[in-house]
């Protein structure tokens, strides 16, 4: 598949079949995730791959007593919504594969002059809102599911989950000091006519140019 074809027809898939992918194909996703550009090449990125049927289903078992225990405090509208997500934040648990993104820290560049300055906590805030050392996970993550969709598999990048981390992480057995969770995504051999690709909003809408 010609590259650009891979950017205009990748799509997020939720669905797959019941076919374990073999190590070899994940090790080489992986390995063109790694060619993700990274702030000043730190590639503070770490892949834990799980493959394991009854771990895959404790840690979507973890997402849901997380949901359920927040549950008790759900007031608003908006409370009840994201309670009603819980079903999609853990479609993993359909996939053969999910595998979990974690970075390390990043030092933003100029914090310490910026401390130094006696900048307010405001400005300090505003520095590290971008979060550099998330965006190259993100890349590596791009690049993961683009490399996979052009071999004929499927993923769905999934931040959904996030909230229970601490659990989905102890429910998975990782123990990976220094590193956050950041994002997941499962793998696998899509379903016929899974996936879909929702509307994008016109250019015209997301983009200022300067001439």
């Amino acid at each position: 598949m010609k590259a650009l074809e891979v950017l205009r027809t990748r799509k997020s898939v939720r669905k797959f079949k019941a076919q374990a992918i073999p190590k070899e194909d994940i090790q080489e996703l992986l390995s063109l995730a790694t060619q993700a550009p990274s702030g000043k090449n730190a590639q503070n990125w770490h892949f834990v791959v799980v493959s394991n049927p009854e771990t895959i289903q404790a840690m979507a078992k973890a997402v849901e007593d997380r949901a359920d225990y927040l549950g008790q405090f759900a007031e608003t509208d908006k409370d009840r919504k994201f309670l009603k997500m819980v079903k999609y934040f853990t479609v993993f648990r359909n996939a053969p594969t999910v595998v979990m993104m974690f970075a390390s820290g990043y030092p933003a560049s100029g914090l310490e002059l910026l401390k130094a300055s006696g900048a307010s906590s405001a400005e300090i805030h505003d520095l590290l809102r971008p979060a550099p050392g998330i965006q190259n996970v993100a890349a590596a993550m791009e690049n993961f599911l683009l490399a996979a969709h052009a071999k004929g598999y499927g993923g769905c990048w999934m931040t959904g989950p996030n909230f229970a981390a601490k659990e989905m992480v102890a429910a998975a057995g990782i123990d990976l000091p220094g590193f956050d969770f950041v994002c997941m995504t499962p793998l696998g051999i899509p379903e016929e006519s899974a996936g879909i690709s929702p509307p994008r909003k016109p250019l015209e809408e997301v983009i200022t140019w300067i001439d």
